[in-house]
């Protein structure tokens, strides 16, 4: 048993940092725009997607594919939030971005399910298949190399997100847009330009995470249903709006998941939103979360 629990604590920590790979962009989209971007889930899906034709068809590594397909969702980013986000005005835009999100899902879905049809697929790399030696015994255990890669991936990308909100003048427009976007076009920001770049930024993400949840599951034109209720739950329980609190809760959850799994299956999944229901009992603004006072 203690070996079952050894390896489920690395599935959760690493499987996590998969999560939070789809769910930063998700945060990060809430945060700046007070949107939540309901289309996330298939998004992540249209995005591995790209991956499998690029590797199938174009024979292209599916890390090297990231060249391609990250300016590529990060330009449907910016166009779903042209079209279907930006024309939404007055007290109702928030709860009428979620309307409007759920139909861009309902569109892509229709697409996908038009183009690949009902049946799952999955990608494949060396990595993917290949793992390292990390227990010995009669039972060696091998973790999945693209467990190891995808938890570096999402270290990075968090970084690089820090980094661009704290560290560059763009990131100073985004903070100022998200604490108050009256007095952020008054000081000459393009609170529109803001918007559609915090958007496209945050859908860029998800190819990486895409890429990566291609590779772990099979999935097809409706995987994008269960992968949006985690995700929103994730950023919830993390604290709507912090990026950092999404790399911790998607890994405090799925960690969580994979140690209960050893016991009964039947029950990780219960248990994965009974730990949301539990910390937002005893701290409604999620573990990482913070009240604060915003101006629209």
């Amino acid at each position: 048993m203690g070996r079952q629990l050894y390896e489920a604590i690395i599935d959760g920590i690493l499987g996590g940092g998969v999560y939070a790979l789809m769910a930063v962009g998700l945060t990060l989209i809430f945060g700046v725009l007070d949107i939540i971007n309901i289309a996330q889930g298939i998004l992540v899906v249209l995005a591995a997607y790209l991956s499998y034709v690029l590797s199938v068809h174009l024979h292209i590594d599916l890390f090297l594919g990231l060249l391609v397909t990250v300016p590529a969702m990060f330009l449907i980013g910016v166009a779903i939030q042209m079209l279907f986000m930006r024309p939404l005005r007055g007290r109702e835009r928030v709860s009428m971005s979620l309307l409007a999100s759920y139909a861009v899902a309902i569109i892509l879905e229709g697409v996908l399910y038009t183009i690949f049809g009902p049946n799952t697929v999955q990608l494949n790399a060396w990595y993917v298949t290949k793992g390292l030696k990390i227990l010995g015994g009669a039972t060696p255990y091998y973790l999945p190399y693209i467990y190891l890669f995808g938890f570096g991936l999402a270290v990075v990308l968090v970084a690089a997100i820090y980094y661009i909100l704290y560290r560059t003048k763009f990131g100073r427009s985004i903070r100022a847009t998200m604490q108050d976007q009256t007095a952020a076009r008054l000081i000459g920001i393009d609170v529109n330009r803001v918007a559609a770049l915090t958007f496209g930024i945050g859908v860029a993400v998800t190819a990486a995470g895409g890429m990566v949840f291609g590779s772990l599951n099979a999935f097809n034109a409706n995987s994008g249903y269960d992968l949006i209720s985690r995700l929103l739950a994730i950023i919830v329980l993390g604290g709507l709006g912090s990026i950092g609190g999404a790399l911790g809760a998607a890994v405090f959850m799925i960690t969580v998941e994979s140690v209960v799994d050893i016991w009964s299956p039947s029950y990780a999944v219960v248990v994965f939103y009974a730990a949301l229901v539990l910390v937002l009992t005893i701290k409604p603004t999620g573990l990482f979360g913070k009240r604060e006072a915003r101006a629209q």
